[in-house]
């Protein structure tokens, strides 16, 4: 008795005071456009999806494995997910596990997690993705042939449970079984396909970090084409069999995916990733999406014809947006800004408008009582996130720092941003401090009044000797129709 009353002594004195008891992690990341999405607590660094999909039914099974370090003493956490789930593990024992709103999939693990220590967490579910609405829409794309997940913000929940936040991004490795005929696509490489009775099992790996919005699905019936770019890159392309009228023109702008990701390598440096390529299915749509390697268009996209502007677009968020990913979402301006300004170079590589005439042209087509002015491409908000000015104003506001800086120190910021923060996430205001670095110039007040102030600014994106609000309006570009066939939000 004397003696287990010391020991206990003994150890109460050498138990830290300020030790606290595990906490429940956060259920969102803390952004304040989406709070309930992502969660605290954690850090995922590997999913491994593997999947059974029946196209007739729309049903699709999976077991999900997480690999992720604990950033805080954990009591429980959650996941973002939204079909049935029927287990799960926690490094090997059986969670406790419930739902909360939208798409909180609660767990609470045998023990407690410490703060630093790796765990593994596997989820078993299985549902029809097509039927299962959150927040009153659903992201799965029902095909005559099978389903699509594609869609930003979020569509990971509907096929598989994650940490849903692009501020938290990880490699992927994806695999899905099908019945024979039927086709997987995913992001990256495809490192094996294997037949077995009657059914297709297509393993996909993206070895570098990706967001999870970025992660995409298709599974249906595909016509796949392969090869390389100029640079040896390995492209890989499919379109739907059923495409119809727009099947030719789709084809005849995707499968110029290789030459187009070789000329942005020349203004934004290496591409980031080591596959490229873009897939078209037979959905309703009217976007597409920069899914990380394998960009998603929907058919409409190609409607009035061939549309290598929209291709571009896309392609130039490899870089801008997906190596280099938002930290919040009202960073958007850092992708969609700069991936419209790609298309105006691209408009000037085929002479059908320079950039400064484009953004002169945006500046000249909306006067100052213009609605379109009310939003600021810095922080929209999230109801006019996807708006027409976060696009249009944003890449005016790319030109006028073109104008403000020169051409020399532009073109270094273009390439050296992707560079200086490859495979991570950044914000507009480290986009600020790194241009002021390269450039030599304060560029505070520029910054601010074309992306944050809600008003027209009291002269254009170009030099101001001939870019005044009361300057004649200039004759539209040729590729400013082509350019905005393209809107995707």
């Amino acid at each position: 008795m004397l003696a287990a009353a010391a020991a206990s002594a003994v150890l109460l004195l050498t138990t830290p005071a300020s030790a606290a008891a595990p906490t429940p992690g956060a259920a969102g990341a803390g952004d304040t456009y989406y709070p309930t999405y992502g969660n605290g607590g954690y850090d995922v660094t590997h999913y491994d999806i593997r999947l059974k999909y029946q196209p007739a039914t729309d049903r699709l099974e999976g077991t999900t494995t997480i690999l992720a370090t604990a950033t805080q003493d954990l009591s429980r956490f959650d996941l973002d997910f939204a079909l049935p789930v029927s287990e799960v593990l926690v490094d090997g024992h059986r969670a406790a596990f419930t739902t909360s709103g939208e798409q909180e999939l609660v767990v609470t693990p045998a023990a407690p997690l410490a703060k630093g220590s790796r765990t593994t967490v596997v989820v078993r579910y299985a549902g029809v993705p097509s039927s299962v609405s959150r927040y009153g829409f659903t992201a799965w794309l029902r095909t005559p042939d099978g389903g699509v997940a594609a869609g930003e913000p979020e569509s990971a929940w509907w096929w598989f449970p994650s940490n849903d936040h692009p501020s938290d991004k990880a490699t992927f490795d994806v695999s899905v079984l099908v019945p024979d005929g039927t086709q997987a696509i995913s992001n990256g490489l495809l490192v094996s396909q294997r037949s077995q009775l009657g059914w297709t099992r297509y393993s996909w790996r993206q070895d570098r970090p990706q967001a999870t919005y970025l992660a995409t699905l298709a599974l249906g019936r595909f016509d796949i084409t392969t090869g390389t770019t100029a640079s040896g890159l390995p492209v890989l392309n499919a379109y739907s069999r059923d495409l119809g009228a727009n099947d030719g023109a789709a084809r005849a702008s995707v499968e110029r995916t290789g030459e187009l990701v070789d000329w942005l390598s020349g203004y934004l440096g290496p591409y980031p990733f080591d596959s490229v390529g873009g897939y078209v299915p037979n959905v309703t749509t009217h976007f597409a999406l920069e899914a990380q390697t394998r960009v998603f268009y929907s058919p409409a996209q190609f409607a009035a014809g061939s549309n290598t502007s929209v291709v571009v677009h896309e392609l130039a968020h490899q870089w801008y947006g997906d190596s280099v990913s938002l930290d919040r979402w009202s960073d958007i301006w850092l992708n969609e800004g700069f991936a419209r300004y790609a298309q105006w170079m691209w408009s000037e590589h085929e002479n059908e408008g320079t950039a400064q005439e484009l953004a002169d042209y945006v500046y000249a087509s909306h006067p100052a009582d213009d609605p379109f002015w009310t939003v600021k491409p810095g922080d929209p908000g999230p109801d006019a996130q996807f708006d027409i000015a976060v696009y249009d104003r944003g890449a005016a506001a790319v030109q006028a720092l073109r104008v403000a800086v020169g051409d020399d120190a532009f073109f270094r910021i273009l390439k050296g941003w992707p560079a200086e923060h490859r495979y991570g996430n950044a914000t507009l205001d480290q986009f600020r401090s790194f241009a002021e670095r390269i450039s030599g110039k304060p560029l505070g007040p520029l910054l601010d009044t074309w992306l944050f102030t809600p008003a027209r600014p009291a002269a254009g994106p170009g030099p101001a000797t001939t870019a005044l609000a009361a300057a004649p309006a200039p004759a539209e570009p040729r590729s400013w129709q082509k350019i905005h066939e393209a809107d995707h939000r």
